[in-house]
């Protein structure tokens, strides 16, 4: 690494401070957050500032570990002017046993939220959120991260071309259209877990609205990732599910939208009936 600094106390303490700790969900068995401050881990901490030294970064975040692989996350900042909440940030996996050194994403503005289960029959994994640019209009990223035990490392879920996830929330529309967007990640009876994302696209007179609702989870057979764009009855229920349902606090957003705060229908009243009747003389008779 080229002129880094080694900011194990302070700035890994500090920066971006929303690291292990806010997770509420069991951790998997084997998984273990390392303590910078233990002298039992700085075996640990020395041997992946040696396995990450010829990469890119200013500071080493957090380092998780799960049978020979660490989880590390370093910080970058461009300028020692810059401030903290314009460093970037990368995942990577660590081997313990040969150095070996697997760059797993990229982005700023990292928020680690939870212990997801996505598959009932596999451990859990870590939940996070992340932008793809800093003071921007920036697009929020969602992903989890699990270790493979067909790689022997740590992997990012439904990573696609250009290094980047799921985008569960964009600043940007396309010209001319008003964009109202909801995700969240919800729990299923069985404690399951799925992303849902809702994207209203109202293009006003050009065309009708379009609704873009999709679901994705982990398939429990292959443990492989899966997307689907949903249609009528489920794309309803998904719908509700986002505005209404049982949803992990910190992966969620736009459920004060229009979307889940429809306005309220207008109410008939039965008005009272002016016209005589059809017998009427235009005076009362006597009894």
């Amino acid at each position: 690494m080229r002129g880094h600094l080694w900011w194990a106390g302070a700035l890994v303490a500090l920066a971006m401070a929303v690291g292990a700790v806010s997770c509420t969900a069991q951790a998997p068995d084997n998984f273990r957050w390392v303590d910078f401050h233990s002298p039992n881990d700085q075996d640990v901490v020395n041997w992946v500032r040696r396995a990450l030294e010829e990469q890119k970064w200013t500071a080493i975040r957090e380092i998780g570990v799960e049978y020979d692989q660490a989880l590390v996350i370093t910080t970058n900042r461009n300028s020692p002017q810059g401030a903290p909440n314009r460093d970037s940030f990368s995942m990577w996996s660590v081997s313990l046993a040969n150095h070996a050194v697997v760059h797993i994403v990229d982005g700023t503005n990292l928020r680690i939220a939870d212990w997801l289960l996505l598959d009932v029959t596999s451990p859990r994994e870590l939940g996070v959120l992340y932008d793809d640019c800093a003071d921007c209009d920036a697009t929020t990223y969602f992903t989890t991260l699990h270790y493979d035990l067909r790689q022997h490392a740590w992997a990012a879920r439904w990573l696609q071309g250009g290094g980047k996830t799921i985008a569960v929330w964009s600043a940007k529309a396309p010209l001319g259209v008003t964009q109202t967007q909801v995700f969240a990640v919800l729990a299923d009876s069985n404690g399951h877990e799925v992303l849902g994302t809702w994207r209203h696209l109202d293009y006003g007179a050009q065309r009708a609205a379009e609704d873009l609702v999709y679901r994705y989870d982990v398939d429990s057979g292959t443990a492989r990732e899966s997307n689907l764009q949903l249609f009528g009855r489920d794309a309803a229920s998904m719908k509700e599910r986002l505005c209404h349902g049982d949803t992990v606090p910190g992966l969620r957003r736009g459920q004060d939208s229009a979307l889940c705060s429809p306005a309220e229908k207008p109410t008939y009243e039965r008005k009272p009936v002016t016209t005589p009747p059809k017998n009427n003389e235009g005076r009362s008779r006597p009894q």
